[in-house]
């Protein structure tokens, strides 16, 4: 459908609904809301784009030998003695975040789950099929209102939002994705601009009539520049509607290497509006195997030995915590993948211990709370905080050593190269890309949540091996052909696993054909979700 007249809903001039118009659809896709989406997008479309095409210039140049560094014409702002605006009341303590897609009855049981906060994701978690995205935005609406309920077609189970629920943050697409199911002067209007312009003007004056705010996470920004986009974007916004200026309040998730050397930066940008970054971990790994993909001396182990504590993720979460503190900030811990078990007790009560560490480790760190990837792990990362925090946060606590330099954030963790890390990455990547073809975003695989990150990491790092010919521990090489081997051993096994009728209605040729083209391409694609967005 490409008009308003055949969707019948009313368009702003020059716009096009490209995605099928179901009942209720109407309530997101208003006159005045699609009006101020094209607002925002016509004024900061160009810029958006010109960012983008930044990034590849910078990549060019990390290709052809240069390093990521700390900006020298920046300087000024990392030495500079300035804090955050003031943080609201009811983001002061944010112990235990819990993450998901905006699914109906995924977002009530969040809500429900005892985190302090829920992050709805439009991002990583989420496939972008159009349900999924229009579907996303009705049930944020209904909450809302207090009309958020759900009962189960299957089972006839309802479901509705408790007395106390969790404090709830967005989090937009990146500035890379566009929605292709939106054009407007002949282009698909991009996602983030999507996600955040609906939710603001459909929510916004209900949320400050509740007492809270309109929270929001933002992904995958490798720039100030980047940050500063956002920031305008957030200016113009509140103008329009008439809000205040600084009631937008943001999380930023530090999951690119390039940002890494410019949290000041990102903090100072946004500084009206933020209120801390993230150790968004499982990223980073992706984005330093991308920005040092043509130095072999980059080349990491197998993921299961890319861990935090150590090497370059160290460093980055020490420089994270102490950028952020010095600056009034908060420094917010990663991800727990683990997800629960219940029918092996062994494996399950090694996951329960595995996320009681890693909390306990960022607790110990200065993280003033963190995250995890399902509800069960709620109450094992709240007994860690309460029994090792002293307060709402850690504000005032400064990592002690030496200033995080250049190297430290560029050194390589050590470890092994295994068959088994190589199948786990074939595994993962093509179980995890069929899933998001069907329109799911979060999938659990082998007592892990996984999402599109790790998904990257899956391929980027069989890119890299093959790329540099890394040498397994056996002493054999990782070549094209070994993995094309394997790859066949490995849904040969799954088919076997899953059932011949359930693995051929499922879309494994077209996810094998993606996570090919993209392992063994000449040069790195930037995100997986670009050209499988076309086959969605």
């Amino acid at each position: 459908m490409s008009s308003g007249e055949q969707t019948g809903l009313l368009l702003p001039e020059g716009m096009e609904i490209k995605g099928a118009i179901k009942p209720g659809y109407e309530r997101v896709l208003s006159k005045d809301a699609l009006e101020f989406l094209a607002g925002i997008a016509r004024r900061f479309e160009k810029t958006r784009l010109e960012l983008l095409a930044t990034r590849e210039t910078r990549q060019r140049k990390w290709d052809a030998g240069a390093l990521p560094d700390f900006l020298p014409e920046t300087k000024d702002i990392r030495t500079g003695d300035w804090r955050v605006a003031d943080i609201p009341g009811d983001l002061q303590k944010r112990w235990v975040e819990l993450t998901g897609p905006s699914e109906r009855k995924m977002v009530i049981n969040a809500l429900n789950s005892g985190a302090d906060v829920f992050m709805t994701d439009f991002e990583d978690a989420l496939s972008p099929v159009w349900a999924n995205i229009v579907e996303g935005q009705i049930a944020l609406q209904d909450y809302w209102r207090g009309e958020l309920t759900f009962t189960d077609p299957k089972s006839g189970k309802y479901y509705e939002v408790g007395p106390q629920p969790a404090l709830l943050l967005v989090r937009p697409r990146g500035w890379h994705l566009p929605e292709n199911h939106i054009f407007l002067d002949g282009k698909p209007v991009a996602g983030a601009f999507v996600d955040f312009g609906l939710y603001f003007f459909h929510n916004v004056k209900a949320i400050l009539a509740k007492g809270t705010g309109p929270y929001f996470y933002l992904p995958k920004l490798e720039s100030h520049l980047e940050a500063r986009l956002w920031n305008d974007v957030f200016i113009h916004a509140q103008e329009m509607l008439a809000i205040p200026a600084g009631t937008i309040k943001v999380t930023v998730l530090l999951e690119t290497l390039p940002a890494a050397f410019e949290m000041d930066e990102i903090l100072y940008e946004l500084r009206d509006h933020i209120t801390g970054l993230n150790l968004g971990r499982w990223d980073y790994i992706f984005s330093f195997i991308k920005v040092l993909r043509n130095k072999p001396e980059y080349t990491l182990p197998d993921r299961q030995q890319v861990v935090m504590g150590k090497a370059f993720l160290g460093a980055y979460a020490r420089l994270l915590v102490r950028t952020c503190h010095r600056r009034g900030a908060f420094a917010m811990g990663g991800m727990a993948a683990q997800i629960p078990n219940r029918r092996e007790p062994e494996i399950n009560e090694q996951a329960m211990a595995a996320v009681k560490k890693d909390k306990e480790r960022e607790v110990r760190e200065g993280c003033d709370g963190s995250w995890v990837a399902h509800p069960d792990l709620v109450p094992v990362a709240r007994e860690v905080f309460e029994r090792l925090m002293n307060g709402d946060n850690q504000l005032s606590m400064m990592p002690s050593g030496d200033p995080v330099t250049r190297d430290d954030l560029l050194e390589t963790h050590r470890g092994s190269r295994t068959e088994e890390g190589l199948r786990t990455n074939i595994r993962v990547g093509v179980q995890y890309i069929e899933a998001w073809l069907r329109g799911i975003g979060a999938v659990p695989l082998y007592n892990l949540m996984e999402d599109v990150a790790t998904a990257e990491i899956s391929r980027t790092q069989i890119w890299q091996w093959r790329k540099h010919g890394a040498a397994l521990e056996d002493g054999r090489e990782v070549t094209s052909k070994l993995v094309d081997e394997l790859l066949e051993d490995e849904m040969t096994r799954l088919r076997e696993a899953l059932g011949p009728e359930l693995y051929d209605s499922g879309r494994f040729p077209e996810a094998i054909g993606i996570f090919t083209s993209l392992t063994e391409s000449d040069e790195l694609a930037p995100f997986l979700t670009l050209p499988a967005y076309a086959l969605l």
